[in-house]
């Protein structure tokens, strides 16, 4: 029994370790070896259970970094830091608030993406009915699909070049760390430029507040102190969190 205990729980462990796995995949494939964990590669006999579990531990502490890679998390927190700044609220709006919405954000927006890994890849692993790499390809399918909705072409085309890829590939057809790549560059872009039309009402107010400062003769008085209590009169006025988050959520394409 608790062999088997054991053993349903590294199984688990090993799908939880899926970003990762991804990462491996085009170089296995490429080199002819097996991906699967407990299994070296050109041997026919497995690694022990300390050997899987601390394979596995290491691939879980690089997990949440690449969740946050794999997902909008990046989109999402990049705009509400930069709304933060805009309203100048540095003290009052705390980094923990700030990832809080974004992650919950994130598992809005992927939740789909999830279901669909879960009930194609993880459930029919866990029921010994396919294994852990033709797993670990169905659970890729989603997630890149997800991803390369997000991706520019003109991202992927260059990441593809500096990974060496042929110009003529599909998007489906290139690696996964490409598509990994391009679309973090993506994110990026679309976060700034989502970030830049939020800063421009409160830029105005903060232009405005100043030059009616200077024109006042109080130069020693900081426009911020001023200024705060218009933007967030606005902010409220306008009904600027549902706006923010329509935003973002619309922002995801397929979503």
């Amino acid at each position: 029994m608790m062999r088997s205990s054991r053993g349903a729980l590294l199984k688990r462990a090993a799908f939880l370790a899926l970003p990762i796995l991804f990462l491996a995949l085009p170089a296995a494939a490429q080199e002819g070896a097996s991906v699967l964990p407990g299994v070296i590669p050109g041997s026919t006999q497995g690694m022990t259970v300390k050997s899987q579990i601390l394979v596995l531990m290491t691939l879980l502490a690089l997990l949440p970094v690449m969740v946050m890679m794999m997902t909008s998390f990046t989109r999402f927190v990049i705009v509400l830091s930069l709304l933060r700044q805009a309203l100048g609220l540095q003290q009052g709006l705390p980094n923990r608030i700030i990832t809080g919405i974004a992650l919950i954000l994130t598992i809005l927006v992927m939740r789909p993406v999830g279901e669909a890994v879960w009930r194609d890849a993880f459930l029919p692993y866990d029921r010994d009915k396919i294994g852990l790499e033709q797993a670990l390809r169905i659970a890729e399918v989603p997630v890149s699909r997800f991803m390369l909705a997000q991706t520019s072409k003109t991202a992927l085309a260059q990441v593809g070049h500096l990974a060496g890829e042929p110009a003529g590939l599909a998007p489906e057809q290139r690696g996964f760390t490409v598509k990994l790549a391009a679309f973090v560059l993506s994110e990026l872009k679309t976060a700034f430029q989502i970030g830049a039309m939020l800063f421009i009402p409160f830029l105005i107010i903060d232009l405005v507040v100043a030059s009616v400062l200077m024109a006042m003769g109080m130069m020693m008085l900081s426009p911020l102190v001023i200024s705060l209590p218009f933007k967030l009169l606005l902010f409220v006025l306008v009904d600027g969190w549902t706006l923010t988050v329509n935003t973002l959520v619309g922002s995801i394409h397929g979503f």
